[in-house]
């Protein structure tokens, strides 16, 4: 299937229901049903309404205002006429000279043209709506000369456009909605604007959303002013297109001279997504193609269509990457290499502005240079490489001027700060001031710099280059959305508000797939008062009713808030076996349970859905919703395939199936997605997502992890039946790695009233008998689920037992104890092997009670206290505070891995000391003793982003309820960026999700529990964006997890018994 003509081969059309006028955030100007002063502009006497344009404006405006006619064809059924107010008009053109095939001497072809759209006959009577740009629109400028306009609002503003209904605005007609815009992509804005609050989503091509029907449409009369916006340039960066992106256009469009078909073609649906989008910049596809050079009408059709083109942090000068490799290395004219190439590398430039040149007005230059490859320039040491790129710049600069004439401050440029280049600025590198500063993130969403001192009065201002997709360390993650927006909104508005408002540009990898972030990305750069770090629920909820309706809006709000919280745990590609503890705290049980009731559920609305919606809905949230549980399923369960095994257990096998039935369902997955509508999408998801084993770079092919094959001819010596518990790997009866040899005893972890309300044990088959078998238990207020049972090939392999007190009848005085329980099989020898000895099962239990006095508070069990971030009890102000601060925390909702964040507020706070600010403080009650235990915070993986001369820095005190406050402990828990390298644990911090996991991370601080009682907790974090997520108190106790130990009963909010503490997800949200 080609696609040269697809972008009018899907309309879907919804009838059925009402439609709601939405703009997303916008205000509304349109409506569906009358009003007072509203003005009927379809389904009224007019057959055939027309909209006016005139013949001197942009041919980008012109062209969009022809994508309004059709909009309104696609909502009502038929489509407005387009007139520039002359009979017999000539169709719109566009005029361009393209190069010629030498890519090293400038020269042109001759004149050629981008035609259209077509024009009626004017017809001032169905005049209905009336579009241009101040100073390039006749009709426009003879609104505002005769007063019928008021355009003061926006004059001289940037992508500013009013929407107003006026009287009389041209002979013969007596009313019209006019869309005057400050500059073209105002008004362009401005048109889309109406096209979006009519029921045309901007994802209607590129994500199938389904297009409202109405045959009657209103202006309304409260006119409108918008812009501009809240960042001056934002786009997205088309990257890594190999094999997902790549594989569809060639599926679909005809190869070019020198690669896949990335031409005009499939560029016109990627601007017109943009601008739909209200963005204005675009850094095209790097790998496989060169954008200006694949389609010698690429770069004349950005500039036509009014988007603003620029290149990669890799690609300076309005080159693509492989140009130089390609017709100059290659040809014999030396290396990519500044410092024995210069001269081959200026023509390069010069070559790069004298074909931008005629486009100078929507071009955005990147300067500077990497190495080949994107990579660092490397053998030449840092101060060469200082004063190398300081010439090399200068020498750019001096071309600009020189090929555009025009003074170098009137071209916009930027500098990318990625990677190693950043930390040359601390060696010294001096950047023109007029240049932006484009700091990057951490290729992980993690902001690494903003600007700070004399950086933030710079002419240039600064700009964020983001991430959605990175190939590279610690892993590849570019198969599917694995995006929160809570921390994409933290990040960003902590940018914003550090004066990173010139240029935000995200890499959205193969653009398909990343539709939901993207759209937040970008109205957060558009409007960041109405979309701030708050607002991404009420974000969410406006997008989904604009591209599913209000029906099912709520529900799928709630869907994608609770996917956005599970795929950032981890990304999808970082998944392992090794993840999830299987028998620690119910982790692995509690993530499967999670995906699957968010499966379920994005099934059940899937199922409700109109017809027409749901190709949209699979694409967006049903298909990464099953990929996601698709991939947990496979890993956790490989890995209870591995632990399974060293027990020896028949089942074992058994996960080899589940596992190879879920890789079988993951191929049926990307099946499903090919042959949607017809294959429109097919290859677009061809990413391999399994078997990275331990490399960052992408698998060849999908493979699954080892698992381990039990032979089921043959019982195992030690007996036909086994038995394993929570807490251990170990199992019984019989020898293995994790117990003593010889041992015929495992031990629960323990069981008290302010603990889990259950523990459990699994009784198994590991022969070729079916056993039965009884349990029997020697205190009468512990119960077990169930007391007998058969286990074996034809009777179930494995039987789960849930041991749990009555506490009600447990004695009433504070001690320890232990619960024995025995266990005898029918099988005789056959069922437990004699020479081992009969297996028991110990549960320590701690009956003991806090005292009435402590009404609030978390209370110790198992060794340990773990609390959410958020449920602070108080937020404690020193004494030394400014009395007029308004320093305090705040908390981030849906953010996180398990529930939320707290981080301290306003994000323009500098750094603080214990001393000055505010603290969060939690109450505990703890039972141990121990001289050292440990806090260790799980901290959101934050750079030093005031740079390492400021780094981040968290402070713990822990001390007796009412005491003096014990020294505070300040810890530096961001390291120095070296050069390209990440701080030291960076790895592990973006691969985790957290700061606070890996043995090496510096944000544990020791303390001395000398005595039971009560406790207060003191936690700082000592800058905006050191967000605690979970902090876990060990006192002897803690067990191996990836999320830690649930959060522990809280006194004032639990009740005994009832709060159930099994599993992380039972934690009080």
């Amino acid at each position: 299937m080609r696609f040269q003509s697809l972008r009018c081969w899907l309309v879907v059309a919804v009838t059925g229901c009402v439609p709601v006028a939405t703009a997303l955030g916008q205000q509304q100007i349109i409506s569906f049903t009358s009003s007072e002063g509203a003005f009927q502009i379809a389904g009224g006497p007019v057959s055939q309404p027309q909209i006016l344009v005139s013949s001197n404006d942009y041919w980008g405006v012109i062209r969009a205002a022809a994508d309004l006619a059709k909009d309104f064809g696609r909502v009502t059924g038929s489509n407005f006429t387009l007139s520039n107010g002359e009979v017999g008009a000539e169709p719109a053109s566009y005029e361009y000279k393209p190069t010629t095939r030498n890519y090293t001497h400038y020269e042109v072809n001759d004149t050629q043209y981008f035609r259209g759209p077509q024009y009626a006959d004017p017809s001032a009577e169905d005049t209905v709506i009336i579009v241009g740009t101040l100073g390039h629109s006749m009709v426009i400028d003879d609104l505002v000369t005769t007063g019928k306009l008021n355009a003061a609002d926006i004059e001289g503003k940037w992508e500013s456009f009013t929407t107003r209904i006026v009287q009389d605005p041209v002979p013969g007609c007596s009313k019209a909605i006019v869309i005057a815009g400050s500059d073209a992509r105002g008004t362009i804005f401005g048109i889309y604007d109406i096209s979006e609050q009519i029921g045309v989503s901007p994802w209607y091509w590129w994500a199938d959303v389904p297009i409202k029907q109405s045959k009657k449409i209103y202006a309304l009369s409260n006119g409108k002013v918008q812009g501009p916006p809240s960042v001056k340039y934002r786009g997205f960066f088309i990257n890594d297109e190999q094999p997902g992106l790549s594989g569809w256009v060639q599926w679909n469009y005809p190869d070019t001279p020198y690669g896949v078909g990335y031409n005009a073609d499939f560029y016109s649906n990627v601007f017109e997504l943009l601008l739909r989008l209200r963005a204005n910049y675009l850094w095209p596809a790097l790998w496989g193609t060169m954008f200006e050079v694949d389609d010698s009408a690429n770069q004349p059709l950005a500039d036509a269509w009014e988007v603003v083109l620029g290149s990669s942090h890799t690609e300076p000068m309005m080159r693509a990457q492989n140009e130089f490799g390609t017709f100059y290395t290659n040809e014999g004219l030396g290396p990519w290499a500044y410092n024995l190439n210069n001269k081959t590398i200026d023509e390069y430039f010069v070559y790069g502005a004298q074909r931008a040149k005629p486009y100078a007005r929507n071009s955005l230059w990147t300067m500077g240079m990497r190495g080949s490859g994107d990579t660092a320039i490397e053998g030449l040491g840092v101060e060469f490489i200082v004063s190398m790129l300081e010439t090399l710049v200068q020498n750019q600069r001096s071309i600009v001027e020189e090929v555009l004439e025009v003074k170098v401050e009137e071209a916009p440029q930027l500098w990318c700060l990625y990677k190693e280049v950043m930390s040359y600025i601390l060696q010294g590198l001096t950047i023109p001031e007029d240049i932006t500063l484009l700091w990057a993130d951490d290729n992980w969403g993690n902001i690494r710099r903003v600007p700070i001192e004399n950086e933030t009065s710079r002419s240039g201002g600064a700009g964020v280059y983001y991430h959605f997709d990175y190939v590279g360390d610690t892993r590849n993650y570019k198969w599917i959305n694995t995006i929160q927006p809570e921390k994409t909104a933290e990040q960003m508005q902590l940018a914003y508000s550090h004066g990173a408002d010139r240029i935000w540009i995200v890499n959205v990898g193969d653009l398909k797939t990343l539709e939901i972030p993207l759209s937040h990305f970008l109205d957060m750069a558009y409007d960041i008062n109405k979309w701030g770090v708050d607002e991404v629920g009420n974000w969410t909820l406006a997008w989904m009713t604009r591209e599913f309706g209000p029906e099912h809006a709520t529900s799928i709000t709630e869907l994608m808030t609770r996917f956005g919280m599970f795929a950032a745990r981890r990304k999808f590609e970082l998944v392992e076996p090794y993840v999830y503890s299987i028998v620690n705290y119910n982790e692995g049980d509690t993530i499967l349970g999670q995906w699957q009731g968010l499966a379920d559920d994005a099934q059940a609305i899937y199922d409700q859905l109109d017809e027409a919606y749901q190709p949209a809905f699979f694409e967006m949230v049903l298909h990464p919703i099953l990929g996601g549980q698709i991939i947990h399923k496979v890993h956790i369960n490989a890995e209870r395939n591995m632990v399974y095994a060293n027990q020896h257990r028949n089942s074992a096998n058994d996960m080899i199936s589940q596992v190879l039935a879920s890789f079988d369902a993951d191929a049926e997955l990307t099946a499903r997605w090919d042959s949607l509508l017809d294959g429109k999408w097919k290859h677009m998801v061809d990413q391999t997502h399994f078997g990275y084993d331990g490399y960052w770079q992408q698998p060849m092919r999908n493979v699954l992890p080892a698992m381990a094959y039990v032979q089921t001819a043959v019982s195992s010596i030690a007996g036909n039946v086994g038995i394993a518990v929570e807490g251990l790997n170990a199992s019984i009866p019989g020898d293995d790695k994790y117990h003593a040899n010889s041992g015929n005893t495992l031990i629960l972890p323990p069981l008290d009233p302010y603990g889990p309300v259950m523990r459990w044990l699994d009784v198994f088959s590991r022969g070729t008998l079916d056993c039965d078998w009884r349990a029997e238990i020697d205190l009468p207020w512990v119960k077990l689920s169930q007391y007998s049972g058969i286990v074996g090939p034809d009777n179930g392999t494995d039987t789960r037992v849930f041991v749990s007190v009555d506490w009600t009848s447990a004695p009433q005085a504070v001690n320890n104890t232990i619960a024995n329980i025995n266990f005898t099989t029918g099988c005789g020898r056959e069922g437990f092997s004699n020479w081992y000895g009969q297996p028991i099962v110990q549960l320590p239990l701690n009956l003991r009670t806090v005292p009435s006095n402590f009404t609030e508070g978390f209370v110790e069990s198992d060794k340990h206290v773990a609390i959410e971030g958020p449920h602070f009890q108080r937020v404690y102000v020193p004494p030394n505070a400014a009395p007029d601060s308004e320093i305090t925390y705040h908390t981030l909702k849906n953010y996180g891995r398990t529930l939320g964040g707290v981080t301290i507020w306003p994000d323009t706070t500098p750094p603080q000391t214990p001393e000055s600010a505010p603290a969060l403080e939690y109450d505990l009650y703890l039972f141990t003793n121990i001289s050292k235990a440990n806090v260790t915070l799980y901290l959101s993986p934050t750079q030093n982003y005031l740079s390492d001369k400021m780094p981040l820095e968290l402070a713990v005190s822990l001390f007796p309820a009412g005491a003096e406050q014990a020294e505070p402990q300040v810890v530096q828990f961001v390291g120095q960026s070296v050069g390209a390298d990440m701080p030291p644990g960076w790895a592990r911090a973006v691969g985790d999700a957290v700061w606070g996991l890996a043995p090496d991370h510096n944000t544990t601080t020791m303390w001395n529990i000398a005595r039971e009682g009560a406790y207060t907790l003191r936690v700082w974090g000592l800058a905006p964006s050191v967000i605690v997520q979970k902090i876990i108190l060990d006192l002897g106790g803690v067990r191996p997890s990836y999320l830690g130990p649930p959060e522990n009963f809280l006194v004032g909010r639990d009740q005994v018994g009832l709060y159930n503490q099994t599993s992380f997800a039972g934690a009080f949200g």
